[in-house]
């Protein structure tokens, strides 16, 4: 099969830091390529995924005030170099509705944000176009009228997560720095419990910089030390010391990486049940999931009974890349398999559920050239 995997434009692949989409992109890709497909990635010229790489940009753009236009020409490039593909599996926002009902291979889709207003709206209008995949049960029951085929967890690479002793006598706030994320709540937890915590998260946009002003910088002292953002040797370590992952989130996250990179170090996690957090932790097995920051302060004491081998065989059996992969190829068999070769929606399509509560309650540079990415890199 060849597969045209379509990142989007703002990191390179795999990402140097932060990067949730992007990360998973990486290990598709690479997972793909591994199983004997013949892969092309369309991803910035900087990424170094090791596979056949075309781009427009020659460097990642960050988050640019006004990115429409940006992934449009990004998406159109790419959909172009890709047009002989097999299947394009597009990871972007804007995809199949720029690239438009023309001639092109079949689309999976994957939605890695919300079906609220904005991506609803979005995802809908496109709906037509492509099969569309959600990252959780959770994200997938707030979907509405739009065709999910199929959910699939994301996975993670465990080869590159060692589970740690958990001995650095620290809890630990992984992520960016944004009030969905709830890392001044994470602050508060940890004094409340008494313990040390670090917070190491990306800050590079107007609107970080003004939480962490106004929320964050306050907290800080006496226990509490924010690192900034921590490349992957940095975060793996982070986490595998850490006595637990401090993850308060304030909305229905639709997936949260965070959380199976925690796990697969071996650290448990204690969360605000929102989101797909009851689809990733065990209550009581793999961390706490409670109700609201006085619960979940109360809950850090008792994060010792829990078994750090535990939540590593968790990732393993659960997250592993293995199963995300095969789940994506699956559902693109199925699809190429199918009269219409178009969609798949009818044939692999679930109506979902949220999973039940638990008791507890930079500037772009648009100039091409060559790239020194992981595989063979073309301007396009």
């Amino acid at each position: 099969m060849r597969i045209g995997v379509i990142a989007p434009p703002w990191l390179c692949v795999p990402p140097v830091g932060y990067g949730g989409t992007e990360s998973v992109v990486d290990v598709l890709a690479a997972g793909y390529a591994a199983r004997g497909h013949e892969v092309v990635l369309a991803a910035t010229g900087d990424s170094t995924c090791p596979v056949p790489t075309v781009y427009v940009y020659e460097h990642a753009l960050g988050f640019p005030t006004g990115a429409a236009p940006f992934e449009a020409r990004h998406v159109l490039a790419a959909y172009d170099a890709l047009s002989t593909c097999d299947l394009i599996d597009d990871h972007t926002v804007l995809g199949p509705i720029i690239a438009g009902p023309g001639p092109h291979p079949p689309i999976v889709w994957t939605n890695h944000g919300p079906f609220d207003d904005e991506l609803g709206a979005i995802f809908a209008k496109g709906a037509g176009q492509a099969t569309i995949v959600a990252v959780s049960r959770s994200q997938a029951a707030t979907a509405g009228a739009i065709e999910v085929a199929t959910v699939i967890h994301h996975g993670l690479d465990i080869r590159k997560h060692r589970q740690g002793a958990g001995d650095g006598g620290y809890l630990v706030s992984l992520g960016r720095m944004a009030p969905s994320k709830g890392i001044a709540q994470a602050a508060d937890i940890a004094r409340a419990s008494g313990m040390p915590l670090v917070i190491a998260a990306k800050m590079t946009e107007p609107a970080e910089r003004a939480y962490f002003d106004a929320e964050v910088r306050p907290r800080l002292g006496r226990g509490i030390e924010f690192v900034g953002e921590v490349g992957s040797e940095e975060k793996v370590a982070l986490l595998g010391g850490a006595v637990a992952l401090l993850n308060p989130i304030t909305w229905a996250e639709p997936f949260g990486l965070v959380m199976i990179e925690s796990l697969a170090s071996g650290t448990p996690v204690i969360s605000t049940a929102r989101g797909a957090a009851r689809e990733i932790v065990d209550d009581g097995v793999t961390g706490f999931l409670r109700r609201d920051a006085v619960e979940m302060a109360e809950a850090v004491p008792h994060v010792g009974e829990l078994s750090r081998e535990a939540c590593r065989a968790a990732v393993v059996h659960r997250f592993s890349i293995d199963r995300m992969v095969d789940a994506y190829l699956d559902l693109f068999s199925c699809i190429l398999e199918s009269p219409n070769r178009r969609r798949a929606v009818g044939t692999v399509r679930t109506r979902f559920a949220p999973s039940p509560e638990v008791t507890h309650e930079a500037a772009p540079s648009t100039t091409v050239a060559g790239s020194s990415g992981g595989g063979d890199a073309v301007a396009v």
